[in-house]
């Protein structure tokens, strides 16, 4: 007989209609969600980020979700910090006797938390940064990939991201440290998947109703709040493009196109680290977008009871 899950894992594509279903399934099951959006986790981020407050509300009562708005936008937050986040809110839930639901797009977040990747804090290294500084971008996606496959390497295509990746396979490489331990989740694991088509169409719509509902005031607010220029077009985008469209470096026409064809990009990219986990030996039961949402609920549960 298979060991009963613990958790409840609902990942997908931007767009893929995630959050109801983790609210609805949290909702009917006794849970509580716990966010994997390594975006979501900043205040005042709110449109650019799907952070779909209402979801969460269902028949009149709030599910409670975690991980969301705990650190201000601007402020540097990683895996390492999203690993101790969760467990804390894990055992919270777990202690309450109600049943922790994950729920992302944030493949690296997932991975590394069903994976139990090993918690260490990497520093910074200053010579190794100043070393960098001189090499291309292909010489030092070669530097990286002499370290083997990583676990915790994402968008590689920012150069900034790129030298941090480095900074931890070295780190990684160089030290003999004692790991903490990662307690084993046994979690059932669901995916929303949609075809190419009907994922582009999806992602273009939500992106003109998030526009016309105050995604550039909100781009806006976050400037004039202090937050700068580099900080958003670091978190990409509709953070990079909006910002780029405000300081008048694109018209509206060409911040439209430009990050409609980048969600569409991220979005495979998504669907990619998916594929990837499964590989990796995480199974993933996928559930047809196109179902109604009561009835993707009720098949989750099946599988869940099973």
């Amino acid at each position: 007989m298979a060991e009963k899950s613990n958790m409840i894992t609902i990942l997908g594509p931007t767009a893929s209609g995630k959050t109801a279903l983790a609210a609805n399934v949290a909702y009917r099951m006794n849970g509580e969600v716990i966010s994997a959006d390594s975006r979501q986790v900043y205040r005042n981020m709110d449109i650019g980020t799907g952070k779909d407050y209402d979801d969460y509300i269902i028949e009149g009562r709030e599910v409670p979700c975690h991980l969301v708005d705990i650190c201000n936008a601007g402020e540097k937050y990683s895996v390492y910090r999203y690993q101790k986040d969760f467990l804390t809110v894990y055992n919270e839930i777990e202690g309450r006797n109600k049943l922790p639901v994950l729920c992302g797009g944030t493949g690296m977040y997932i991975e590394s938390v069903l994976k139990g990747y090993r918690l260490l804090k990497v520093p910074v290294n200053k010579n190794l940064r100043d070393n960098l500084e001189r090499k291309t971008m292909d010489e030092m996606k070669n530097i990286l990939e002499g370290y083997g496959d990583l676990h915790n390497i994402t968008d590689i295509s920012q150069r900034k991201r790129l030298v941090r990746a480095i900074e931890i396979a070295k780190y990684y490489s160089d030290h003999n440290t004692e790991e903490e331990k990662f307690p084993e989740i046994n979690s059932l694991v669901t995916g929303i998947k949609f075809d190419r088509n009907s994922r582009r169409k999806r992602i273009s719509e939500r992106l003109k109703k998030r526009l016309e509902g105050g995604m550039i005031e909100e781009v806006k607010n976050l400037l004039e709040s202090g937050v700068s220029e580099e900080t958003l077009i670091y978190y990409g985008l509709e953070y990079k493009f909006i910002t780029w469209y405000l300081q008048e470096k694109i018209s509206y026409d060409e911040m439209f196109s430009q990050l409609e064809t980048s969600i569409h990009r991220f979005a495979k990219r998504q669907m990619t680290w998916f594929r990837r986990m499964e590989r990796n030996g995480i199974e993933i039961k996928w559930l047809d977008g196109y179902l109604p949402l009561d009835k993707k609920v009720e098949i989750v549960m099946e599988w869940y009871y099973g």
